[in-house]
């Protein structure tokens, strides 16, 4: 009942409205592969009190609805399925009430064998020794450089094409969305840095002038989506962003989340929170950043892990967690769906862990948080 009255709400209330979110992925889960699968999750995620879903739709160099930018999943193609997941998920989520915000996992990370990569080697970031690939979720993955035209035009196009073709409710960038610190010695950012500085990048990536420079290229392009997605006729835009902490989102990835919210370039915060303990979580919850966050007028959410893998929360342990955010004023948003009562429930069993969250969240979040205002 109360995702289907977010229905009715109009967009500033929606706004002031504590998330009750899952992630939602193809990998590892089935869920996509079978429209009854996505509506049958649909309907108990809405059973259950969620209000807003974030599916991945674009994970290692593929997309989940054909595109002209990118190649569609493998899997997806070879299930022979005739659905767009994420199109059905949508208008699935929409009958009941719920958001759709879906979420761009892998940002400007590509595979380092993908096709864009053999086709365009410019566009691709190196270290100082002239190498590009990372080590990510054990495959070697490059970054695409945000500062170049062409990869530029390339993500807003991903973007704007799920955007257009589903009507969705807004998009997610991640931790991904990112310009990591020692990358940026490429010959291309090399010739532009100097351009515009009048000498060479430093040798030392963590040079603070030569940081300072870099996240405002990666700001430049966060800017940029908003006013494409402003053009597309869709409405406003809904960013959302879920980094890490700010401490090593800021040092590490280049991720001033703090400048972009105050600046208005995202809509919503979701800070990823996966500490596996509650003492660790309830300390990681009192960050300076996170705390400020709170007064910055737009919501704050927190990632919890739900389960993943051979790793799942017992429901004790993640109820409290919920608890201690939502105390905080925060709404939660869970990763991943399968962690919730899937095939990682864990020794609980489904179906208790789903009555379970259902009572929680009904006794956290059955009111709308305090209004937090408007800034734009």
């Amino acid at each position: 009942m109360a995702a289907a009255l977010l229905s009715l709400l109009p967009a500033a209330a929606w706004a002031d409205t504590r998330r009750v979110g899952v992630w939602l992925t193809n990998s590892p889960s089935p869920l996509y592969y079978q429209p009854q699968r996505i509506e049958r999750a649909v309907g108990e995620l809405a059973e259950a009190g969620f209000n807003t879903l974030y599916p991945n739709v674009w994970s290692r160099g593929t997309t989940f609805h054909r595109s002209r930018w990118a190649p569609i999943e493998p899997a997806l193609v070879q299930s022979g399925a005739r659905h767009d997941p994420i199109c059905l998920m949508t208008s699935a989520a929409h009958r009941r009430g719920l958001r759709v915000i879906p979420w761009f996992e892998y940002g400007l990370m590509e595979p380092a064998e993908a096709e864009v990569v053999r086709q365009n080697p410019e566009w691709v970031l190196q270290k100082r020794d002239g190498t590009s690939t990372m080590t990510m979720h054990g495959k070697q993955m490059v970054w695409l450089n945000p500062a170049h035209p062409g990869v530029r035009e390339r993500f807003l196009g991903l973007i704007g094409e799920i955007v257009q073709r589903c009507k969705v409710d807004g998009i997610q960038l991640d931790d991904h969305f990112a310009w990591p610190v020692e990358l940026g010695y490429d010959p291309y950012t090399r010739a532009l840095y100097e351009r515009e500085n009048r000498v060479q990048p430093p040798d030392n990536h963590t040079d603070r002038t030569w940081m300072v420079w870099r996240r405002k290229q990666l700001s430049s392009l966060l800017r940029e989506l908003r006013a494409t997605l402003k053009r597309s006729g869709q409405g406003s835009p809904y960013v959302s962003l879920s980094p890490g902490p700010f401490r090593f989102a800021y040092n590490h990835w280049l991720q001033d989340w703090e400048l972009w919210a105050l600046g208005g370039l995202i809509d919503e915060l979701v800070v990823q929170n996966y500490a596996y303990s509650v003492k660790g979580y309830e300390r990681d919850l009192q960050q300076p950043a996170l705390v400020k966050a709170s007064s910055w007028g737009i919501p704050v959410e927190i990632g919890i892990l739900s389960g993943f893998g051979g790793r799942t929360t017992a429901l004790p342990t993640l109820s409290e967690k919920v608890r201690l955010a939502a105390e905080r004023g925060h709404g939660v948003i869970y990763f991943y769906w399968e962690g919730l009562w899937g095939q990682y429930a864990g020794p609980e069993g489904g179906e208790a862990r789903k009555q379970g969250l259902g009572r929680l969240h009904q006794s956290l979040f059955s009111a709308p948080a305090s209004p937090l205002g408007s800034r734009r």
